[in-house]
């Protein structure tokens, strides 16, 4: 299965559309009452959160009056957005709002986060993980399986050969190792895999001091900064900041919010 998916495309596919629209002088209200979909519907196209067929894509461009030539390459795009990563395997184990994230981390060069209060998901043991997916209510022990997986097979890009394995750097609190697993052994486990896991030449873990007071990056709470490769001069995605809710996620990737 491919490695990035359809993620990519369909976010560079959203961000052309919403480009041709705003150049046709329509705004989003207007352009999904004269398309017969929802405000909401318009918004998950041009964010990337949803695909599109390449017959919807083709009359978004007619609607807009975007050249032939674009055209053809928002459709080829819209063919590209078909193609599905390697997540898809595990189904409802990966909510439909995360799942564009995963995409999108796997096509990252480098990946930042910064986490107050657990261990980054990227550096996480089963056990660990295990406990963190256990602590909502009524989930079942199958469930919490299947999200141990995911996590676990989302580790794996740290240390691919192809495409090149990204570099992650990560920020946490001090309070996140001061904050120990009800399981000795599962929580010493964990510490030491995260002092392996920084020994890695692209992982860097760095802890912030308590005793340096509070910092403006605690009061926004977890996030996560995506950096994409270049394609040509440019980055194939703009920087891209993702921050995380227990009911949906935040994306943020204008150059005054990153």
């Amino acid at each position: 299965m491919s490695e990035i998916g359809s993620s990519v495309p369909r976010r560079q596919l959203g961000r052309l559309l919403r480009q041709a629209r705003e150049e046709a002088g329509i705004n989003l209200e207007a352009a999904a009452k004269d398309l017969e979909w929802s405000r909401a519907k318009m918004y998950r196209l041009e964010s990337g959160q949803s695909s599109l067929r390449t017959h919807d894509v083709a009359l978004m461009c007619q609607h807009y009056g975007t050249s032939a030539e674009l055209t053809e390459v928002m459709v080829s795009l819209a063919r590209e957005s078909k193609s599905r990563g390697w997540w898809h395997a595990y189904g409802e184990a990966i909510p439909a709002w995360f799942e564009l994230y995963v995409g999108l981390e796997a096509a990252a060069r480098r990946i930042r986060q910064f986490e107050p209060s657990l261990i980054p998901g990227l550096l996480q043991t089963a056990d660990y993980a295990s406990a963190i997916f256990s602590a909502k209510a009524g989930r079942s022990p199958d469930e919490v399986a299947q999200k141990v997986a995911l996590r676990l097979e989302r580790q794996k890009l740290l240390t691919r050969r192809s495409p090149k394995a990204p570099v992650f750097e990560a920020i946490v609190d001090e309070a996140v190792i001061r904050r120990p697993l009800p399981d000795v052994d599962a929580w010493r486990s964990q510490l030491a895999h995260l002092v392996n896991a920084a020994q890695r030449p692209n992982v860097s873990v760095r802890v912030l001091p308590l005793s340096i007071g509070p910092r403006l990056a605690s009061v926004a709470g977890s996030f996560i900064v995506l950096d994409f490769p270049a394609v040509g001069t440019r980055p194939a995605e703009p920087s891209t900041v993702y921050s995380e809710s227990l009911t949906g996620s935040l994306y943020l990737d204008k150059t005054t919010e990153v």
